[in-house]
């Protein structure tokens, strides 16, 4: 299948050279190697649909190469320098980069949103463990907040408070699936839940490994981050209301759905072990339903609520670019609101399938190094 842009693409079909043939191998990477993002990412609003690929394209091959360092330091070398050649409008002849220094000169994409979803994947690769909550936020705010910020900022959006909520709408999808996944990581010689918060329920992480069953102790921990999913997604929620009107239903959406996993892991029984919990598709029509219903009366809340630490200094990277922004006169890429032209349900596909998409991308990439180096 041809990939034909939509008359508002936002790349010129100029020449042969032109950042559109660019995006064109982009696409084409994604169709060979992400299917799922391929098909999502056709649902986007045409405005920031194409930034998203190229975006996405970058990323993928970024996990790549860390992965294939091992997390060593020459790898992130190699990135690092990478994105100074993008950001300094002088691209490595790459088709990602290029294709991603043309949406960072439209979109005046921050560089250190980049920069900490780059240290996520280096972290998964060294095969880093959380002792606390906070340290499970901190990697949830590199791999998931970040990629809630660059969207946001895609849209169009620079308020700190929209910012922050979307980061942590980030984060609270995280720990969603490191609750939901506890069997699937286990697996793979991998365990994301708060090591203090399982010792103190009596679980030794390590020992727990090597044989993962399910237990009393172990669901009051999952309970416990889920719990804290919850208390984000309530906040986040409050950062809809300052989105482009067409994108609200799905954010909401995708926010309603992705919460439901906790309550179905509740419903099943609490066994993640045993079994990877699935909304089923009767009940997301009814969550569908009422995100439209709520998005259309969502309304900015008198209280400013304090960005999550762990994801503080992403809204303070954004807060500091926009200013400069401002000062210099400088404007990106508009991200004004246009009619949404698909159904709800594609476009809160969409959130959901890339999300999914990341997982299954960080799940293939420890089970790789595990076949290759062991249970650690």
């Amino acid at each position: 299948m041809q990939f034909v842009p939509d008359s508002s693409v936002i790349f010129s079909f100029a020449d042969a050279n032109s950042p559109a043939q660019d995006l064109r191998s982009c696409v084409h990477l994604m169709r060979g190697g992400s299917k799922t993002f391929f098909a999502a990412s056709r649902l986007l609003p045409a405005r920031v649909r194409d930034a998203s690929i190229a975006l996405y394209a970058f990323c993928r091959v970024a996990d790549d190469l860390v992965d294939e360092g091992d997390g060593s330091t020459d790898s992130l070398a190699v990135l690092t320098e990478r994105l100074d050649a993008i950001y300094a409008g002088h691209p490595q002849d790459l088709v990602e980069d290029r294709a991603l220094a043309a949406v960072v000169q439209m979109h005046q994409l921050p560089r250190p949103l980049l920069d900490a979803l780059l240290e996520g994947f280096a972290w998964d690769a060294q095969d880093r463990r959380y002792n606390t909550l906070e340290e499970v936020q901190a990697y949830a705010a590199r791999v998931a907040g970040s990629v809630g910020a660059m969207m946001c900022w895609l849209m169009g959006v620079r308020s700190p408070e929209a910012l922050a909520r979307a980061c942590e709408l980030g984060v609270a999808m995280q720990l969603t699936n490191i609750a939901r996944d506890v069997g699937a990581d286990a697996r793979i010689a991998r365990v994301y839940l708060p090591g203090d918060w399982l010792r103190q329920a009596g679980i030794e992480p390590m020992a727990w490994l090597k044989n993962p069953e399910c237990s009393p102790a172990l669901q009051s921990v999952v309970e416990r981050l889920l719990q804290e999913a919850d208390r984000l997604y309530q906040q986040a929620s409050q950062g809809i209301a300052a989105l482009p009107a067409d994108c609200r239903p799905a954010i909401m959406a995708a926010r309603l759905i992705y919460a439901e996993i906790g309550q179905q892991l509740r419903r099943e029984g609490m066994d993640p072990v045993a079994r990877r919990a699935v909304v089923a598709g009767s009940r997301k029509a009814w969550l569908l339903a009422r995100a439209c219903v709520q998005a259309r009366w969502v309304r900015p809340q008198p209280q400013q609520l304090p960005s999550l630490p762990a994801t503080a200094y992403l809204v303070a990277h954004c807060a500091h670019a926009a200013g400069q922004l401002s000062a210099s006169g400088a404007r990106s890429a508009p991200g004004a609101a246009t009619p949404a032209k698909r159904p709800l349900a594609q476009r809160a596909g969409w959130m959901i399938d890339l999300f999914e998409r990341q997982e299954q991308l960080r799940r293939g990439r420890d089970n790789r190094n595990w076949m290759s180096n062991g249970v650690r």
